[in-house]
């Protein structure tokens, strides 16, 4: 068969004499000279930046909750899971009478990684009828055991392992610089997951493969615990609180901590996402396939919502008191050092004379945009009353204190509509035409669709 690149009745390779023409071009068009003397002297960012955009955009906010100070995932991808215990950690502090306090990320992670390796090798059985180079089967192999996840995975590992204070599993070296760790037990897994399907093709008992599978687990088992440390099983629990008052609980399993300690139901909450592809409607349940971490835990669930109802019940919840669990595309439109967000922060258009302007549902389609951070929305303001319109947000992020305001960054509303894509809001916050969505059987995506991009 002729390849398609060589066929010469079909290529159309770059002509010399139109390259020049274009570097003629070029050097002949002011503007783009200038921009390139600008940008080969200046990072791209500071020429493009809007600076009446800066000065526009305000960091006050009417209503703020937060009074804590950020936390650090430092080099990994742990985010999702910082936010939901950064969301815990608000009923946990009150109940201890403390304005500082972590719950351990260390601890969500160690088991997160122990079942995500259980649910992988699975996987690797479950599929071992398929090509490995299939498309499932190789996108299984390319994301095993990454740092990123989903709201509903969360939950399914904090309910079920509960939680400790920071002190009781504190961080390593590997905890927060995850590359080296993850590369050995992506190396091991891949290999477990051939050997599991050459098993499964020469016919071996569910007795031979499940050992095999266990043997597996116990190396996963002993790599995370040289990495990780081993979590604890109970500890003495004993704290004084912000009014110098000395308390002690005795000694604790982390469930038993969760339970007296946590005050918000993980069940009860439920994950809007902004689908803005047309072929999924508004109001419809969404799933991933293969997307999840503990086996028979909480289903991955969506419900798609427009855009400016994900706003006004995230809104309302800061006003009642309680910061909202976000999934967004982090970084463009973003100045890191200020911390701010907006939809025209930044011209780029405007710098290369080129026109970069796409809608949401394009990125996504094209996979210019997904899923890529999860943070915490602590404020938003109003300027007509808790029932008006939104207009900017502030945002609990988890890299620690150094940028924007001590690690709190300021979000237009512009940019809450282009590239904020999940918040988790009560279920009994759910307006009636989306209720439907909670019991109605999901509508499930392959493996590899953009609603299963990791945060």
């Amino acid at each position: 068969m002729t390849d398609t690149l060589t066929d010469t009745s079909t290529a159309q390779p770059l002509d010399l004499d139109a390259v020049h023409a274009l570097h003629a071009a070029f050097g002949s068009d002011p503007a783009r000279v200038r921009a390139q003397n600008a940008v080969t002297r200046t990072g791209l960012d500071e020429v493009a930046l809007n600076h009446a955009r800066v000065v526009e955009l305000s960091t006050s906010i009417s209503h703020r909750i937060d009074d804590w100070t950020v936390a650090n995932q430092k080099k990994s991808g742990r985010c999702w899971l910082f936010a939901a215990l950064n969301l815990l950690r608000v009923g946990v502090k009150e109940n201890l009478g403390v304005k500082e306090f972590e719950l351990s990320q260390n601890y969500a992670m160690y088991y997160d990684k122990l079942e995500r390796a259980n649910y992988f090798l699975l996987d690797a059985v479950a599929t071992a009828g398929e090509p490995v180079d299939s498309r499932l089967v190789s996108f299984l192999l390319t994301t095993v055991l990454g740092d990123g996840g989903q709201w509903d995975m969360a939950v399914s590992v904090l309910t079920k392992y509960g939680v400790v204070p920071k002190q009781a599993m504190p961080e390593t070296e590997s905890s927060g610089n995850t590359d080296r760790m993850n590369s050995q037990l992506r190396a091991l897994l891949r290999a477990g997951a051939l050997r599991l399907r050459a098993l499964v093709a020469d016919g071996a008992s569910d007795d031979e493969i499940t050992q095999v599978r266990a043997a597996l687990m116990r190396d996963v088992h002993a790599v995370l615990t040289i990495h990780l440390g081993t979590p604890p099983t109970s500890f003495d629990w004993q704290w004084t609180d912000d009014a110098k008052v000395f308390h002690r609980d005795g000694v604790l399993t982390p469930q038993e901590f969760f339970a007296r300690y946590v005050s918000i139901d993980l069940t009860q909450y439920v994950c809007l996402v902004d689908d803005p592809r047309r072929e999924h409607p508004k109001g419809a349940a969404l799933t991933v396939a293969h997307l999840g971490n503990v086996v028979e835990g909480q289903p991955v669930l969506y419900v798609n919502a427009p855009v400016q109802t994900m706003k006004e019940l995230a809104a309302r919840s800061i006003v009642a008191g309680e910061p909202v669990w976000f999934g967004c595309d982090v970084s463009p439109q973003m100045q890191r050092s200020d911390g701010l967000w907006a939809a025209d922060l930044f011209d780029y258009s405007g710098v290369y004379g080129v026109d970069l302007h796409t809608t949401k549902e394009q990125r996504v389609v094209s996979a210019d945009s997904a899923m890529t951070h999860a943070m915490l929305l602590v404020g938003v303001d109003l300027p007509e009353g808790v029932d008006g319109p939104t207009r900017r947000w502030r945002v609990e992020n988890s890299w620690g204190d150094d940028k924007a305001d001590k690690g709190f960054y300021t979000m237009d509303d512009s940019w809450f509509d282009e590239y904020v894509f999940e918040v988790v809001v009560r279920k009994d916050a759910l307006p009636a035409e989306l209720r439907p969505a909670l019991t109605a059987e999901p509508l499930v995506l392959p493996a590899w669709d953009p609603m299963g991009a990791l945060a």
